[in-house]
Formats: structure tokens, sequence, C-alpha cells
């Protein structure tokens, strides 16, 4: 007979949990395991909310095992490390992206980066070496392998900062593996949410010129003023999109939602790089003449190895990039769901688990 979640392992946590599809989430009694000797346990402070958590909750995706506890842009203070642990030590602000295990054997793996290993472990909604689920940040602690722990620099707030743990790694590794970060490229960002504000910030950060895509007229104000960039197109105004044709380098596409492709492609010079990095639930419309005639390329992107996560971190800290954020009680994080769905946040929800998530909750 299979263990209660709460009985798997020795160390009893609390979380919040959706049951069903209807991504509704509740107080949830779980356990953790004790910390390995190669592990570190740390409490858990704060927790962004990404939209793959929505995803998750909601089984768009059609993967989700439940009772499920999301997060996975976790940042705290450590308690406890074992005893082959050599980075890290109590006390230190660290976090924890989207990932806590891999084959560590693998050509992936073997190239740091574990992020496209065919066996990573996610860090919730999957199933651990031990065969017992992995449960995700809305919870008051965390443990992992040290190799999957990132050391957050004592200037960055772990409030704003994570959300760079799925966000700032996921618009980080494209530029720089596709060559966009270089001093004077001209880079769109498509999109103006989560991931491309972060996008805007990490660009002018290396020097490069951003144009911001959208179809928000009212985001204009935003990005320019607010964020740096230095344009702004409004992508149903096909008066604006002719003017620019042919006059990017690459371009980052951070929309979830089905959208044409192909004037996006338009933008680019020739030898453009057209990059995913956000996940629409069906297949998009990707025309073939136009990369023919431009030597372009249409490719996707997804998070980073755990050597990269840490190099973005700290270029961040080094640059004062965090993200733009709402902080909210652990009891506001359906009401947040909602308005998610809306895209009525600026830009990222961080969950304040620290202060918030406790006995009071309704356990």
């Amino acid at each position: 007979m299979s263990k209660l979640p709460e009985e798997e392992h020795p160390r009893k946590a609390l979380g919040w949990a959706a049951r069903d599809p209807s991504g509704v989430l509740s107080p949830f009694k779980f356990s953790r395991r004790a910390t390995g000797e190669e592990d570190v346990s740390f409490k858990v402070l704060y927790c962004g909310i990404c939209h793959s958590d929505l995803h998750s909750i909601k089984n768009e995706w059609g993967v989700s095992m439940y009772p499920l506890v999301p997060g996975h842009e976790i940042v705290g203070v450590v308690t406890e490390v074992g005893s082959k642990v050599a980075k890290f030590k109590v006390g230190d602000k660290v976090g924890v992206g989207c990932m806590v295990g891999a084959c560590h054997s693998c050509h992936s793996c073997s190239n740091d980066l574990e992020n496209y290993c065919p066996k990573m472990i996610l860090t919730y909604n999957s199933i651990y070496y031990d065969g017992t689920r992995t449960y995700g940040g809305y919870s008051d602690t965390m443990v992992a392998n040290e190799r999957y722990i990132v050391q957050i620099p004592d200037n960055m707030p772990l409030d704003a900062g994570a959300p760079l743990l799925c966000a700032g790694i996921t618009v980080y590794s494209p530029m720089k593996y596709f060559g966009l970060s270089k001093p004077g490229t001209h880079l769109g960002v498509v999109g103006l949410g989560g991931l491309g504000h972060v996008a805007v910030k990490f660009a002018k950060a290396f020097g490069v010129k951003v144009t911001v895509i959208s179809t928000s007229p009212s985001k204009e104000k935003e990005a320019i003023e607010h964020l740096g960039a230095d344009s702004f197109l409004i992508s149903r105004n096909s008066e604006q999109m002719q003017a620019a044709m042919g006059t990017m380098d690459g371009i980052i596409d951070t929309v979830s939602a089905v959208h044409p492709i192909l004037p996006l492609i338009g933008l680019l010079k020739s030898h453009g790089k057209l990059v995913m990095v956000g996940a629409p639930d069906k297949p998009l419309e990707l025309p073939i003449f136009p990369l023919l005639m431009g030597r372009k390329i249409v490719a996707g992107s997804c998070i980073g190895g755990m050597k990269e996560t840490q190099e973005m971190i700290d270029f961040a800290a080094k640059h004062n990039i965090t993200a733009d954020i709402e902080v909210i009680s652990m009891d506001y994080v359906n009401t947040a769901m909602e308005r998610l769905v809306k895209a009525d946040v600026k830009y990222r929800f961080v969950i304040d688990i620290g202060n918030t998530l406790n006995s009071q909750n309704g356990i």
C-alpha cells in the first residue's frame, strides 16, 4: 500500500496544491526527504508564479499528477547542508529553478546542459530518483542536490530575484547561444510580459539595440521610458511592420498564445534568427519560402543548464537586473492565477512564502 504524501519522507512540509484540473489551490500537508550528503535544505522565503504553473495546475499539457504543488522560481536561506556539500553553508541565500535532477552521463549533461537531458527531473510534477513525486516551491521548505542549487548574490533582493530562475534564464540563454548579446546587435522582443520585460533588461545590459513588438499600443510608454527599449512596434500596424522589414539581427518571441510568425520572419535581416521561448498550446504555421530567401532560422530554447543559470544570476546582480513584481500572500494565490489568465500583472507575481504560509492558512 502506497504511503500518504506526508508519510513518504521524514520531514514534514506544508504547501498549497491543486487536486484536480480546476486548478484551485488549497493547503496541503506532505513531506520532504532528509538532507542527503550532497543535498542542500533551505527555508523557502519567496516563490515566483510562472505561466507554466498555471498550465500545470489546470492540466493544460495533459501530464499533470495530482495533488500538484507548483513553483520553480524558489528562493530562501540555507538551513542544513550534507556532509559532502562544498559550495554552500547554513545562512546562504540560494534558489532552485525548473529542475532538480538529470542523468549526468548523456551528451547534454556532459556539456552543462542538464536542461536538455532526456531524463531531466522537473522541480515539480516529476518523479525523483527514489520513485517519489517532486513538489515545488509553493511550500515552506525545499531540499535539492547541490548541483541544482543557485547561489543568490548578496546584493540581489530575494523577492524580485526569484523570477530570474525561470524567466531570466529563459531569455538569457538564447541571447548568449545565438549571438544576440553582442553590443550593437538589433534584437526584437515579442511580448512585454513576465519574460519579455526581463529580456529587454538583459539586452540593454548587453549593449544591444532593442525593439519591443506588441499587440498593445498602451505598452509603448512603459517599454521605452521604464524599461529602456529603443523603439516599439505595434504588430497589428502594417505600416510600422513594413517600415521595419529586414532590420533585426534576431528576435526573442516570448508569446505563449497562438500568433502568426510570418510578419516576424519579415523583420529579420538575412541570416536572422527567430527564437521561440513561449509555448503555444497549438502548432503555429511556419512558412518556408521566407526562410529560404534569407537563410533565416526559426529556433527554440528552453531555460538553461545550471552553470549558465548561475552565470545569469551573477550577471543580473552585477547590472542590477531584477523582475518587476507584485508580492502577494499565499492565500491570494487563486486570485493571482485568475489575474494571470487575463495578463493582469506587471509583470510577475511573487508569493511571500516566509511571512504568509503558516498554520493560519487553513490547516
